[in-house]
């Protein structure tokens, strides 16, 4: 994104979706708003934001306002809302920042991370855009761990976006927010000729901040005939599990 004055941000071609030329991908639109909340709570630990989509983020420009609706000693809420030219809203955000506390030794548990020692560039998961036009999935850097690649089905892929703002380096939180938003790309049970899966709203929690600028996503996606759907994904940095992001999805079929 572009911004002159900080407040009013414009979308470039890494900033656009996959399915609107005149929209944005709600991934780096979520690291905005974690961007957001993190400087109105600047005393804590963002753990937990949830985005709520109401209608498409215009490329041509958005502005992002925040409040704190609950500040604690150990916990605090803010919400985030983001507003198109004409004032519309276009979508909403509630997080969760917490204190913190050094222990010394705490017992915890672990799971295998990817490797990305023998990972092997590749494309990204959704190509190409309904559109035709340049869009996020050509301005990331992306590798699949061995046994993986873009095809339909449950997927680990790894992955590193480029900076929210030319000016400016993304927090560990913000700099996941790109790749949680994947997760239904990912994951997805069929390709973009087949079927839509617009994901309404994201859910990112992080019980540890990212310590590197490559990031994995272990998506699956849960279809029903419905067309209500579910994806969830671990996210991991380098060295382990950072946390998890989930997505409602509204499955359509392509006509």
């Amino acid at each position: 994104f572009t911004s002159v004055d900080g407040e009013w941000f414009t979308g470039n071609d890494a900033a656009r979706g996959p399915w609107s030329a005149d929209a944005c991908h709600a991934g780096p639109v979520t690291g905005l708003l974690a961007r957001a909340v993190e400087q109105a709570i600047d005393d804590k630990q963002l753990v937990r934001i949830t985005a709520d989509y109401i209608r498409p983020v215009p490329m041509a420009g958005f502005r992002i306002a925040t409040e704190v609706v609950r500040s604690g000693r150990a916990a605090t809420n803010c919400r985030a809302t983001l507003v198109d030219a004409d004032g519309k809203v276009c979508a909403t955000a509630t997080s969760l920042h917490l204190v913190t506390s050094k222990f010394e030794e705490l017992p915890t548990s672990s799971i295998d991370c990817p490797s990305r020692t023998h990972a092997e560039p590749g494309q990204f998961v959704v190509e190409p855009a309904h559109h035709g036009h340049s869009f996020f999935g050509n301005w990331i850097e992306v590798a699949y761990p061995p046994g993986q690649d873009s095809s339909p089905g449950p997927t680990t892929v790894w992955m590193r976006a480029p900076q929210l703002l030319a000016d400016e380096q993304p927090s560990p939180f913000q700099r996941a927010c790109p790749l949680a938003d994947c997760g239904n790309g990912i994951s997805r049970n069929a390709n973009l000729t087949e079927a839509s899966f617009v994901n309404p709203d994201l859910t990112v929690v992080l019980h540890r901040l990212p310590e590197t600028e490559w990031l994995a996503s272990s998506a699956i996606s849960f279809w029903e005939p419905t067309g209500i759907g579910l994806s969830q994904a671990t996210l991991f940095d380098e060295k382990g599990p950072v946390g998890v992001a989930s997505q409602t999805l509204l499955v359509q079929p392509v006509s």
